[in-house]
């Protein structure tokens, strides 16, 4: 958290993390408000129609209107009792989606969401080109090693934060032994720097990979409560009974790809960005250094 807060400081003045934070939350939640509001409409549209059908066509009187109403223990086998009589009050689609979720696998998904934006930022502002490849401390050092200031050009390098900055620093430490030697100690920093990356990316692809399983693990586990009611229902086992085993398995497996598709698309995205800008390190290191491939290794170098 320490480097976010101290990277956060010098992206939040530019437009382009904004733009990219801005595409991250719209594009994770604007799936899920368009499905709520359609199947919310949805709802009130057939509402709407059903109280039309209840209340817009009347039908004739019944001849036998006047005749006693049955006992309240009399089977509900006709025309009107029993649940079709009594209309249950409407639940909403939030209430709706916690109860099937419950309160296991809602901590489960919301920690996974809280993870995945929390490291999609830390990637976003490790994945920038000021902190793997900056243009200025390319064109910096280039001066100093002009003007044959190597340590000048050696504390730039040393003090720069950004990979390039840490590769040039070992290659010049190095310098002394010979420029084979300089050689393996910027490859060795840059693949030290490069697998820290790969390391903090890694969790975007278990995220990615985790949601999906856990939503399937829902599934079963919702199917597995309808068919109980089923087997111990009887004949005639009641449908909300049924609903509730069903909509556990198919909001479980909602909610576990919704995280797992922006989770290994920005994987993949950030990745490839990654891959690229370590390569830029990797060239202009070298090209930066060319200059000493003629340096003999000097007597009692270590």
């Amino acid at each position: 958290m320490k480097y976010v807060s101290e990277r956060m400081s010098e992206v939040l003045p530019g437009w382009s993390l904004k733009t990219l934070l801005l595409v991250l939350v719209v594009g994770t939640f604007a799936s899920g408000i368009v499905s709520v509001t359609a199947v919310q409409a949805q709802d009130d549209a057939a509402a709407e129609f059903g109280a039309e059908d209840e209340f817009g066509a009347d039908p004739e009187p019944d001849p036998a209107a006047g005749q006693p109403e049955p006992d309240a223990g009399a089977e509900p086998g006709g025309g009107g009792g029993g649940d079709a009589g009594g209309a249950r009050p409407k639940q909403s689609l939030l209430g709706w989606f916690i109860k099937s979720l419950g309160i296991p696998y809602l901590v489960v998904f919301m920690a996974l969401s809280v993870t995945l934006v929390s490291l999609f930022v830390m990637n976003m502002l490790a994945a920038r080109r000021d902190t793997l490849c900056p243009l200025d401390l390319i064109e910096e050092f280039g001066q100093r090693l002009d003007e044959n200031d190597n340590q000048g050009a050696y504390d730039l390098a040393k003090s720069d934060e950004s990979v390039l900055g840490q590769v040039l620093a070992a290659g010049l430490s190095k310098i002394s032994r010979g420029y084979p030697k300089a050689l393996e100690g910027m490859q060795e920093v840059g693949e030290e720097e490069s697998m820290k990356l790969e390391h903090r990316l890694s969790y975007m692809a278990l995220i990615g990979n985790l949601s999906p399983m856990i939503g399937l693990f829902g599934t079963v586990q919702g199917m597995i409560a309808s068919f109980d009611v089923i087997a111990n229902g009887g004949s005639t086992p009641k449908p909300s009974e049924l609903a509730e085993g069903i909509s556990t398995a198919l909001f479980t497996t909602l909610v576990g790809l919704f995280i797992a598709i922006p989770a290994i698309a920005a994987y993949n995205i950030l990745r490839n960005r990654v891959a690229r800008l370590l390569l830029e390190v990797g060239v202009e290191s070298e090209n930066l250094m060319s200059r000493f491939e003629d340096t003999t290794p000097k007597a009692g170098g270590r």
